[in-house]
């Protein structure tokens, strides 16, 4: 092999390289839940890892989301909004602290 064709070969690895790491940044996606008139909406979802689930509260009362030793807010206002990022696969249950008969779920695949 020639230097120029090692050198074409070096310059393709490189950009392939910066291709497959960008495709992977842009498979990250984001998903919404509504807390409105007492209910999580959606109360189920399934997400990918890596996908972040921002919650806001359209209620016009305060609320929590709380997954036990997964993840906790503090407490949303109306129009207060909390993202989570999802890293590893499973199902997560969450409730309102202030409201417990608030229950939603999320399956990461």
């Amino acid at each position: 092999m020639t230097y120029a064709t090692l050198r074409s070969l070096g310059l393709r690895l490189a950009v392939a390289t910066v291709m497959t790491s960008q495709m992977a940044a842009a498979r990250c996606e984001e998903s919404s839940i509504m807390i409105d008139n007492f209910t999580f909406e959606p109360a189920q979802l399934v997400v990918k890892i890596g996908t972040t689930v921002t919650w806001k509260n359209r209620d016009d009362i305060p609320h929590t989301v709380v997954s036990a030793g997964k993840f906790r807010s503090k407490t949303l206002d109306t129009d207060d909004s909390y993202s989570f990022t999802f890293t590893a696969a499973g199902d997560y249950t969450y409730f309102c602290s202030l409201h417990p008969h608030m229950k939603g779920t999320i399956k990461v695949e």
